[in-house]
């Protein structure tokens, strides 16, 4: 892995966003991606629809709450990953996962009651299915 990794970081960083979005990424380069420095570049690749429970939990725990927000609009959470997201103290994470279908019903009540206006909007709205969408050569990713 460390010679693997040391030729990973020696990919431009613009490679590395196209790598994170590729329909054919070699899979090898995965663990690279899911712990990239660059925030952009784990921002792309959390959005894919075929990450592995293992790297959710990986962008989960981001430092960058646009990681993280990615992952909260996933349908294939686990309950405890809902709840990160549910307890999550950046908003904007709150606002997305208040409309995930995977909420239970003390979930979107606490929600209601958010300190964020926008967050108890979301979740008076009830689930939102998520859509996903692929462009020539790219994953197919979660909007």
């Amino acid at each position: 892995m460390d010679e693997l990794l040391k030729t990973y970081k020696q990919i431009p960083i613009p490679e590395r966003m196209r790598m994170a979005l590729s329909a054919d990424l070699d899979p090898r380069w995965r663990p690279c991606l899911v712990r990239d420095q660059h925030s952009q570049v784990k921002a792309y690749f959390s959005r894919r629809v075929d990450l592995t429970a293992d790297e959710v939990a990986v962008l989960l725990a981001d430092m960058d709450q646009t990681v993280r927000l990615n992952c909260a609009k996933r349908d294939d959470l686990t309950p405890e990953q809902v709840e990160q997201c549910v307890s999550d103290r950046d908003p904007n994470l709150r606002y997305f996962v208040a409309r995930n279908p995977l909420l239970t019903e003390a979930q979107r009540a606490r929600l209601m009651q958010d300190e964020d206006e926008l967050v108890r909007m979301a979740a008076r709205k009830g689930p939102k299915k998520r859509s996903t969408r692929s462009r020539p050569g790219q994953a197919e990713m979660i909007r």
